[in-house]
C-alpha cells in the first residue's frame, strides 16, 4: 500500500435524499462511517478530493473529523444510475495495528506463452480475499501470466502474496485458462468464424452498488 491519503471531512447535522442532493449540488459527497463500536457519524467528503484517492489506488485514508484524523477504509461505494460518479461512501473505522479481512483487486502482468500459439487468456475472478494488517493491504494482487501456454491453469494456491498477507479466498479458485480461439464454420458463406470470449474485469476493493443513495443519505 501507498502513502497514506489524508482526507478532510464535516459532519452532517441532516440526513436524508433532499440534503444529500444538496451536498452533491456543492461538489462533495455523502458519506457514513461504521465501526469500532462506536455511533455511525454522517460527513460530506470534497468529490474531487476523494476520487482523485481512489484513481490513486487509496482504500485506506486518514479522514480528519473536527481537526482529528482517524484511520478509515472505503468498506463501500454507490454510484449513480449510470455508474459514472459516486454519490455516497461507507467508510469503516480501523486501527492500523488489527488485521482485516479483505477484497483485492487482481492484476495481470506479462504476455501469456499461449497467445504466441493461437490461444486466448480468459479471467474467471477478478479479485482475491485476503488477511493483512490494515496498513499492509496490497493496491493489486499481481498475477504473472507470462509462462500460461494453451491448457494451462492458474488457481489461487498458486499465487505469490507479498510478506504478511494471508489468502482467505478458496485455493482452488480459478484465476486463469488459457484456450485456443473457438471458431465455427458459417453455413452460409463456408468462412472461419472466431466466436468472442468474454473477460472479466476488474472491479473495486469494495463491493459497489449501482444504485442511487436511499433516503438514509
Amino acid at each position: 500500500m501507498g502513502n497514506t491519503f489524508l482526507l478532510k471531512a464535516e459532519v452532517r447535522t441532516k440526513t436524508g435524499t433532499k440534503d444529500a442532493v444538496r451536498i452533491r449540488k456543492q461538489g462533495r459527497v455523502p458519506a457514513t462511517v461504521y465501526g469500532h463500536k462506536e455511533t455511525p457519524t454522517s460527513l460530506s467528503l470534497d468529490a474531487h478530493d476523494f476520487v482523485q484517492g481512489l484513481h490513486q489506488g487509496h482504500r485506506f485514508m486518514e479522514v480528519e473529523i473536527e481537526g482529528k484524523p482517524e484511520a478509515m477504509i472505503v468498506k463501500d461505494l454507490q454510484y449513480d444510475h449510470f455508474g459514472r460518479h459516486v454519490v455516497h461512501v461507507d467508510f469503516m473505522r480501523v486501527d492500523v495495528t488489527e488485521r482485516i479481512k479483505v477484497q483485492v483487486p487482481i492484476e495481470l502482468k506479462g504476455t501469456a506463452r499461449g497467445i504466441q500459439e493461437g490461444g486466448i487468456i480468459e479471467e474467471h475472478a477478478s479479485r482475491l480475499e485476503v488477511e493483512c494488517l490494515v496498513a499492509n493491504i496490497p493496491d493489486t494482487i499481481v498475477v504473472n501470466v507470462k509462462d500460461v501456454g494453451v491448457g494451462d491453469v492458474l488457481h489461487a494456491s498458486a499465487i505469490d502474496l507479498p510478506d504478511g498477507v494471508d489468502l482467505v479466498s478458496p485455493v482452488e479458485t480459478l484465476l486463469v485458462t488459457c484456450h485456443m480461439k473457438a471458431a465455427a464454420i458459417s453455413a452460409e458463406e463456408g468462412e472461419i468464424e472466431e466466436e468472442p470470449v468474454a473477460t472479466a474485469s476488474g472491479p473495486e476493493v469494495i463491493t459497489e452498488k449501482k444504485t442511487d443513495e436511499s433516503s438514509a443519505g
